[in-house]
This record gives structure tokens, C-alpha cells and sequence, in this order.
């Protein structure tokens, strides 16, 4: 990415975003870095943290990187007061943290399991925007990443998209809770090749049927994602709040 491709829609904007050293939670980093936000990024790794920010600093964008991870209370906690300490504020908080440890049928998954599931994909996120909320500016807004498996969750990855089905509440539940203030919008990205899905996007014959299943014929890139999220968090979105838009290239989801 380039960045004088984008405009500047995030000048003298904050930004959080979990898991944002790789795949999905970088590129959304990035965007929203080339347009001018000042991003926090965090993951469980200090070695990839590092690489991160280096990656980031080399475009110019101004980014703090920390270790978070986001089932740890005291790292939430630092996470939210780090930010506050250098910037002040927090303008936009982009949740992106996700497990998905089985493939077993739901009646088959061991309770750990859900556990897990649950507290990664849904909890921390509340337990997170529980610590940040006080330090919102008036016009922030909140992104949830939900997937394409909210709508139609598949076998091998079924209780993952029930977790992420519970996104779409919270992000209807939560935009009415904070407005007017904070507007709260998810994306519900479908097949992208990530580390997070190279279970299935490596394998050629699932990748050419998951491919097939679009409209337009390929696979999600993590730009297209960022994109579609950099939308929501911008002003350019200032009237919509409690949506999700789904970035699947017309892979069938909802009516």
C-alpha cells in the first residue's frame, strides 16, 4: 500500500486495533495508518509486535506497539492506559482477536473449548471496550470483526460462528448503548487467505470451491477487509451505526 493512494480521513485520529500484527489486523492498522491515525497495535508476541511496528514505521505511519493479550486483564488495562498516556484519547477501536482451536461438531466440543471460544471471540472484547469506553472522544467509533460463518456456520468451524453471530448483537446492542457518541459497526469478511485460515485456503480443491461460491470469482485479500473497515470508522460512515457489512464478494449470506 501506498500512502499517498488513500486520503486522509484519520488525521489526528487514534486508533486500537487487537491482533493486528498479521494477516487481517495488520492491513487494517496499516490503512488506517496511511490515512493519517496515529494505530496501536498489540499481539501476544513481542517478536511480531516488533516486526509490526518496524513494517509500519517504514511507511511513515506513527504506531505504538504493545503486548495484549486480550484474555489477560492487566494487558487490556495497559493497552487502553498506554494509549491514554501518549494520545490523550481514543478515537476508533477496531476488535479483531480471535481463536478458533477446534473442528469438532458443537455436542462434541469440550467445555475448555467453548470456554475459550466464547472469552476470546466475544468477552474480552466487552471486557476490553469496558476499559476504553471512559477515554472515547465524542464521534469515535467502535469495529467489530465478525466473518461470513455468522450467517451460515460450517461444518468444522460451527461453534467459531456462533461465536461470531454473537457479534452482530453486540454490535447492534452497543451502538444503542453509546450513541450518540460513539457509533458501533462490524465487518463480517468472508474466505481470506491469512495464517488464521490457512487450514483452508491451502488446500487447492477448497480453495478453488470456496472461490467458486463467490460472485466475483476469488478469494478476499486483507486490503479488501481494510478497506470496508476503515469505511465504518471514518466520517465518511458518520450516519450509519449498528450494521455489519459483509466483504465476502458475494458469497451468499443474508437477503
Amino acid at each position: 500500500m501506498e500512502k499517498s493512494k488513500f486520503g486522509r480521513r484519520f488525521e489526528g485520529k487514534i486508533a486500537i486495533v487487537t491482533a493486528s500484527t498479521q494477516g487481517i489486523g495488520f492491513s487494517i492498522a496499516q490503512r488506517l495508518g496511511l490515512e493519517g491515525a496515529s494505530v496501536v497495535i498489540s499481539s501476544r508476541k513481542q517478536r511480531n509486535v516488533d516486526e509490526a511496528v518496524g513494517k509500519l514505521k517504514a511507511q511513515g505511519i506513527d504506531v505504538l506497539g504493545l503486548v495484549c493479550h486480550v484474555s489477560n486483564a492487566q494487558h487490556r488495562k495497559n493497552l487502553v492506559d498506554q494509549t491514554v498516556q501518549k494520545y490523550g484519547k481514543i478515537d476508533v477501536v477496531v476488535l479483531n482477536a480471535a481463536v478458533n482451536p477446534s473442528v469438532n461438531p458443537i455436542l462434541q466440543t469440550k467445555e475448555s473449548t467453548l470456554d475459550k471460544l466464547w472469552e476470546v471471540n466475544v468477552k474480552t472484547s466487552i471486557l476490553l471496550l469496558q476499559d476504553a469506553s471512559p477515554h472515547l472522544s465524542n464521534g469515535s467509533s467502535i469495529v467489530f470483526t465478525s466473518s461470513i460463518s455468522a450467517f451460515q456456520p460450517p461444518p468444522g468451524m460451527a461453534m467459531y460462528g456462533v461465536t461470531k453471530t454473537t457479534l452482530l448483537g453486540l454490535t447492534k446492542a452497543l451502538a444503542t448503548e453509546l450513541a450518540p457518541n460513539t457509533r458501533v459497526n462490524c465487518v463480517a469478511p468472508g474466505f481470506v487467505p491469512t495464517h488464521f485460515a490457512s487450514y483452508i485456503t491451502s488446500n487447492e480443491t477448497k480453495r478453488k470451491a470456496l472461490e467458486e461460491m463467490t460472485s466475483l470469482k476469488r478469494l478476499g485479500t486483507t486490503e479488501d477487509v481494510a478497506a470496508a473497515t476503515a469505511f465504518l470508522a471514518s466520517d465518511d460512515a458518520s450516519y450509519i451505526t449498528g450494521e455489519t457489512i459483509v466483504v465476502s464478494g458475494g458469497t451468499p449470506s443474508r437477503l
